[in-house]
């Protein structure tokens, strides 16, 4: 079975773009809501997503934390535009930028449209306990915080948080 073990983090200012090696523009929807994973009905969400002229279907078990399961498979980009046009919620669009430091690689996602203004870093790990140097740059942790999965902002974007949802902690602009 195939396990993602990712931790997320704010970002809290520009000093990772000096760092970054490609950037990969994506769009993305889900096939089905927020609400039904919250809910239990469904126990994983069901997301298509288009990088650069790259497609793919992808699965991820609703555990909260650091490690899900996740299947992808690789689409026809023709499919992932049909099945975009069928997913509900809204479409997350986002840069991210690959970026090495300290011996891993990191993605971070600069959120465009809805979500302009989120700027969130991932890591994926070996293990949960597998030790990394945290960037200068790195804010607090929201591995654990469901607002921030892309699930969530397709269905509730950044632009729509309100102060409470943003916190003392929110990004500082970019």
């Amino acid at each position: 079975m195939p396990l993602e073990i990712e931790r997320k983090f704010l970002v809290t200012h520009d000093g990772w773009r000096s760092q970054a090696q490609r950037v990969i523009v994506m769009a993305q929807g889900y096939l089905n809501d927020v609400c039904s994973v919250d809910s239990g009905r469904m126990r994983a969400s069901v997301r298509v997503r288009l990088e650069d002229d790259v497609a793919r279907l992808n699965i991820k078990s609703r555990e909260l934390g650091a490690t899900r399961q996740e299947f992808e498979y690789p689409i026809p980009v023709e499919d992932a535009r049909a099945l975009l046009a069928l997913c509900v919620g809204g479409r997350v669009e986002k840069r991210r930028h690959l970026v090495r430091h300290a011996g891993h690689l990191w993605e971070v996602d600069e959120f465009l449209g809805d979500n302009a203004g989120l700027v969130v870093a991932e890591i994926e790990l070996g293990s949960e306990a597998e030790r990394f140097v945290h960037p200068d740059w790195l804010g607090i942790e929201v591995t654990a915080l469901p607002r921030y999965y892309n699930l969530a902002l397709a269905s509730h974007p950044y632009s729509r948080w309100n102060a409470d949802e943003r916190g003392p902690t929110a990004p500082k602009d970019n």
